[in-house]
């Protein structure tokens, strides 16, 4: 057998092989056949249910308050009219207004506390420290810490775009009142007593102003 027939045989015989191992690797589709679903990759699942969360619930809502609850509606209201809003931030902010607001009221020093104030809330306080003076009684008050805290409500509204969180405190301090002479007559500096308080703040929500001010106090 001639040289160039035996290569035309073995040429045919590789083609031939590697029809089949195509064969075998893709099968075979007669007629129209739905193309094969391969497994995403990881990358693309993760985002493919990412994109289910993000459609969901808010976490930073219903960590707080109930997902049905008036409170959940208007926070997520607040939420769309200030971007910049986030629940769990503001009770951070919160629990360090509390501590600043009530330090500042318990030492009579309204001055710096009064951008955080309502009008109404200033005028109560200072009504309460200005009769203190007149008693000649000062108080000594120690902050130790906030032992619990709640979001217990929350009201927006869509005209004024004003959005209001009330939220209740449970603080711990040390304090005592003293007479002009500086005695004791009440309390104990080694005591430590909890305060309850519910507070309501208030913002005009998406104005370049990101303080809340306390509108309402209560117990």
């Amino acid at each position: 057998m001639s040289s160039p027939v035996i290569q035309l045989l073995v040429l045919a015989g590789i083609a031939i092989f590697l029809i089949l191992r195509l064969r075998d690797v893709l099968g075979t589709r007669e007629g129209f056949e739905k193309p094969q679903v391969t497994q995403q990759p990881e990358a693309r699942q993760g985002r493919a249910n990412f994109e289910v969360i993000e459609g969901g619930p808010d976490a930073d809502i219903i960590d707080h308050v109930d997902a049905d609850s008036a409170a959940a509606k208007a926070l997520g209201a607040m939420k769309q009219a200030d971007g910049s809003f986030g629940v769990g931030d503001f009770l951070g902010g919160a629990r360090g207004a509390y501590e600043m607001i009530l330090m500042g009221f318990e030492a009579g020093d309204l001055a710096k506390i009064k951008p955080f104030l309502s009008d109404d809330v200033y005028a109560s306080f200072a009504g309460v420290v200005e009769a203190r003076e007149k008693q000649g009684l000062t108080i000594d008050a120690n902050f130790v810490g906030v032992r619990e805290m709640k979001l217990v409500g929350a009201e927006f509204d869509p005209t004024s775009k004003e959005g209001e969180v009330t939220v209740r405190f449970v603080g711990e301090q040390t304090s005592v009142v003293r007479d002009k002479a500086g005695e004791v007559i009440e309390g104990n500096p080694n005591e430590v007593k909890r305060q309850k308080d519910v507070w309501t703040f208030a913002r005009i929500m998406g104005t370049d102003n990101p303080n809340w001010q306390l509108v309402a106090t209560g117990e």
